[in-house]
């Protein structure tokens, strides 16, 4: 692997990386086959969710950046104040340099090339390491990396946690981690060894509001959607549920009804995720003991599936000291909007909120009230496939935001500058200051 601070042109034009992002295109289609049998091994994927939610969202965040790249790229000019006159003030957009990415398991193609995307846009070169969790996607995405590119623009480090601490040692222009808010802390603290700059994409407890005036059905049946999408493994998955007791009963049925037409013999169903591994099986499954299952609760160690299951919510049971990051579904009942936040506010910030109301005012109520990085109303998921938003974390469910142009104004160093006319030098900023302060200087410190 090459040296985390080998050479980076900070001239890399327009030609270069749009080169470079074509190139990635092609070598995405040509692979796309390997890419979807790998995460059909890796986590019984449907084909639908692998494409759409990793082949395809990462190709249209390639068109997006070459539709756009000669326009980001430009200088940006700002308003110059008159003191500081004559002349103009711009932005001019340069790559960091050698940027480290640093993936997760559950959607461990769309993680590690989303932010790549950005990162070429932006003029970096990128080493990208894989999770080690999923190993036959890891394996397809580090062939496809050596056949089609140069290391010196893109390398990938296969390996666990000790290859992963070997990187953290080496000195990087910029650290991008999408994962757990505990590996999150260790890749601050490392990045901080060297004052390196770090995008930290985590995750926490998401809720999702479901308020009396909500249009019921399509409410329920969206997030049934997106809560149990990738069987549960999605960091902006709702984790828990507060209805309004006037529709918890209908509300209840509804979630019955859809799961059981999304999810018939979902132990079985290849439209069905599996959990990743073992560990990952055993730990969710914790969350069914101690608990009244409102739904579901089959398992099957040899699958690694577990059913999508609703539990009776409870804020001491272990389903909500964690994030559950799998196809489990606590429900819980409030009376006023303001219970609701109340319970949301005793948890740290979240990834995501989402809010079901047709009422626009309890939807800005719940805005004004609650700090979260992104999220929607009516709906789950669909805020993270827009590439004119950026998402991102906030406090513990991360720092920095990207997707489209967010990710390459985050992975370039915005170089301020002034440039000024030499034609025109009035003395008065030139010392002996004595007869200057009444005149210039209370005008130049209005």
């Amino acid at each position: 692997m090459t040296s985390a601070r080998s050479a980076i042109d900070l001239h890399r034009n327009f030609s270069y990386r749009q080169n470079l992002l074509l190139k990635l295109k092609i070598a995405i289609v040509e692979n796309k086959h390997a890419l979807l049998e790998a995460l059909v091994q890796d986590l019984n994927k449907p084909l639908f969710e692998a494409y759409s939610a990793e082949i395809s969202f990462v190709l249209e965040e390639i068109d997006f950046a070459l539709q756009n790249l000669k326009a980001w790229i430009k200088p940006k000019s700002v308003a110059t104040p008159l003191k500081l006159k004559p002349g103009n003030s711009f932005v001019h957009f340069e790559p960091y340099g050698r940027v480290l990415i640093l993936a997760a398991w559950n959607y461990p193609f769309q993680v590690l090339f989303s932010p790549l995307v950005g990162a070429l846009a932006a003029g970096n070169s990128a080493v990208l390491k894989p999770s080690e969790m999923a190993p036959y996607t890891e394996k397809v995405i580090c062939k496809m990396i050596k056949t089609y590119f140069e290391p010196d623009d893109i390398d990938v480090q296969m390996g666990g946690p000790e290859e992963t601490q070997l990187l953290l040692k080496q000195k990087w222009d910029f650290i991008f981690f999408t994962g757990s808010t505990a590996v999150g802390k260790v890749i601050l603290k490392a990045a901080a060894e060297n004052l390196t700059p770090v995008c930290l994409e985590l995750g926490g407890k998401s809720p999702c509001v479901i308020e009396e005036d909500a249009a019921l059905a399509v409410s329920v049946k969206r997030i049934v959607w997106g809560k149990f999408f990738n069987a549960g493994q999605t960091c902006i998955a709702p984790d828990y549920v507060l209805i309004h007791e006037k529709v918890y009963a209908k509300a209840l049925e509804l979630f019955k009804k859809y799961m059981a037409e999304f999810y018939q013999q979902s132990l079985q169903s290849s439209d069905y995720c599996k959990i990743i591994n073992k560990k990952h099986f055993d730990r969710v499954r914790e969350f069914l003991k101690n608990t009244e299952i409102l739904y579901g609760g089959a398992s099957d160690p040899l699958s690694c599936k577990i059913e999508p299951t609703l539990i009776r919510g409870d804020l001491q049971h272990a389903s909500m000291k964690e994030e559950i990051f799998g196809p489990v579904l606590p429900l819980f009942s409030f009376s006023r909007s303001e219970e609701a936040i109340a319970m949301i506010q005793k948890f740290e910030k979240a990834l995501t909120m989402y809010i079901f109301s047709e009422d626009s005012q309890k939807q800005q109520r719940y805005l004004d009230a609650i700090s979260f990085g992104s999220g929607c109303i009516n709906d789950c998921l669909l805020h993270y496939a827009n590439n004119n938003m950026a998402f991102g974390g906030v406090g513990a469910s991360g720092m920095g935001a990207y997707h489209g142009y967010s990710t390459f104004e985050l992975l370039s160093h915005k170089k301020t500058i002034l440039k000024r006319s030499s034609f025109f030098d009035p003395d008065f900023r030139y010392p002996p200051y004595k007869d200057k302060m009444k005149t210039w200087v209370r005008f130049f410190l209005k």
